[in-house]
C-alpha cells in the first residue's frame, strides 16, 4: 500500500480536516490545526505531504520520526499540529486495513468508557450557575468554565472577589459532588495566581487549568504552595520534550496535551506513559471536531492514567456546526451517566460524511481569537 494524495478542508466553526488517500482505496482522516491559524497549518502539511507520496502508509513510527526530525528547524505548535493530523490519518488507514480500532493496536482498550466533562458559560462568565444546573441535568458528572475576565499582572480585589462569587455560585447550584474544573486560561499572572489559587481553595474544584502561562511554568512552584488544589497544564505543550520539565519539577498534578497539537496518537501515547511514571493525571485537551475526539479517545483507552476527556459538543466556540455535524455515524460518541463510550469500529471508529465535509469546506472559516484590552489600553491575555 502507498500513500497517494492528501487533500485538507478548512470548515466551520474553526477546523482543518486532512484526508489521506492510499492506493488500496482506504482512506484516513486525521485534524491538523491551531485555532486561530488552519491556513498556516494546512500550509505545513502539504510541505510534509512531499515526504509522504509514495510511501507505505504502515510505517507510522519512522514517518514521525522522519516528520518531526526530518527538518533542522522543529517543534512548536504549527509543525507539531501539521504533524498530529498526519499521524492520525495513518492510524486510521491502519485501523481500517486490519479491520481493528486503533486502541487493538496500542495494546487493547483497558477500559469501555471515561468520563467526560461539558463546557460552560463563554469568556465572561455570567449567569453561569443556571447554565451549570443545565449540563448537570443532561447526566455529566463535571464541568468547565473559564475562571476569569482578563487580568493585569497585579489587579484589584474587585477581579478576585467577581471571580470568586462566580465559582461560590456554580457550586452551590450544583451540590459538593460534581466536578468542576477552573480554566485560568493563562490570563493570570503569577502575583495573581497566588491569590486565586488560594481564595477557591474551599469550592473543592477538580482542577485549576493553566494557572499561568506554559512559558511561566517556574512559578507553579510558589502556587502549589498556596492550594491543595490539583494543577492542570499542558494544551501549550507540543511534545515530550516540552513536557519532560513539566513532569520532573513535580508541580502539576494533570497534563492536557491536545492530540491535534501534541504529535498526534503517536506522540501523546508517549507523553501519557511519561506522566504515568510521574503519578500524573492525564486529561486530553480537546475543544475541537470529532476527528481530535476519536483521537483522544483511541489514548485514552490504553492509558492507565486516563481520567476525564475534554469534548466540545455545544462549546460555544461551535457558531454554525458542532461536532456530529461531520460524521455519519453519530451514535459512536454514546455519552451517558456522564461517560462517553470507547469507539470500537476500525481505524478511529468514526465514519466522515465528506460529502459534508466539502459542502462546509466551501465556505470555510478565518475564525480568530479575540483581542481584549486592559483599562489602561495595554494587551490583555485571552
Amino acid at each position: 500500500m502507498k500513500i497517494t494524495k492528501l487533500t485538507t478542508y478548512i470548515v466551520p466553526p474553526r477546523w482543518l480536516f486532512l484526508k489521506v488517500e492510499t492506493d488500496e482505496g482506504i482512506v484516513g482522516w486525521g485534524e491538523p490545526v491551531v485555532e486561530g491559524r488552519a491556513l498556516t497549518v494546512q500550509a505545513a502539511v502539504h510541505e510534509l505531504e512531499d515526504y509522504l507520496i509514495g510511501k507505505d502508509p504502515f510505517l507510522i513510527e519512522d514517518h514521525w520520526t522522519v516528520m518531526y526530525r526530518g527538518g533542522f528547524y522543529r517543534g512548536g505548535a504549527v509543525h507539531m499540529s501539521a504533524i498530529s493530523g498526519i499521524d492520525q490519518a495513518l492510524w486510521d488507514i491502519k485501523g481500517k486495513a486490519l479491520g481493528q480500532p486503533i486502541h487493538s493496536l496500542l495494546g487493547g482498550q483497558l477500559r469501555d468508557r471515561i468520563k467526560v466533562y461539558s463546557w460552560i458559560g463563554g469568556d465572561r462568565p455570567s449567569d453561569v450557575a443556571n447554565n451549570a444546573r443545565e449540563v448537570v441535568a443532561r447526566g455529566f458528572k463535571a464541568i468547565k468554565l473559564n475562571g476569569c475576565e482578563e487580568m493585569q499582572i497585579v489587579d484589584t480585589n474587585e477581579k478576585v472577589e467577581k471571580a470568586v462569587e462566580t465559582i461560590a455560585a456554580i457550586r452551590e447550584a450544583i451540590g459538593p459532588h460534581i466536578g468542576i474544573g477552573v480554566d485560568f486560561h493563562g490570563r493570570v499572572h503569577k502575583p495573581m495566581a497566588k491569590v486565586l489559587a488560594k481564595e477557591l481553595d474551599p469550592y473543592k474544584l477538580m482542577f485549576i487549568e493553566e494557572p499561568v502561562l506554559s512559558e511561566n511554568k517556574e512559578a507553579l512552584r510558589d502556587i502549589v504552595n498556596h492550594t491543595s488544589t490539583p494543577i492542570a497544564l499542558g494544551e501549550r505543550l507540543f511534545s515530550r520534550w516540552d513536557f519532560k520539565q513539566v513532569l520532573s519539577d513535580g508541580y502539576v498534578d494533570i497534563i492536557q496535551p491536545d492530540l491535534s497539537h501534541a504529535g498526534g496518537i503517536t506522540e501523546c501515547r508517549k507523553i501519557a506513559a511519561m506522566a504515568e511514571a510521574y503519578d500524573v493525571a492525564l486529561a486530553p485537551h480537546c475543544p475541537l471536531g470529532p476527528i481530535a475526539l476519536a483521537a483522544c479517545l483511541q489514548v485514552d483507552a490504553v492509558s492507565y492514567n486516563a481520567f476525564i476527556q475534554e469534548q466540545s459538543l455545544g462549546i460555544h466556540y461551535n457558531k454554525g456546526n458542532d461536532i456530529l455535524d461531520y460524521i455519519s455515524n453519530k451514535e459512536v460518541f454514546h455519552y451517558a451517566d456522564g461517560f462517553v463510550s470507547i469507539p470500537q469500529g476500525p481505524g478511529l471508529g468514526i465514519e466522515v460524511d465528506e460529502a459534508y465535509v466539502i459542502e462546509r469546506a466551501k465556505e470555510g472559516h478565518r475564525w480568530r481569537n479575540p483581542i481584549w484590552r486592559h483599562a489602561d489600553g495595554s494587551f490583555a491575555e485571552w
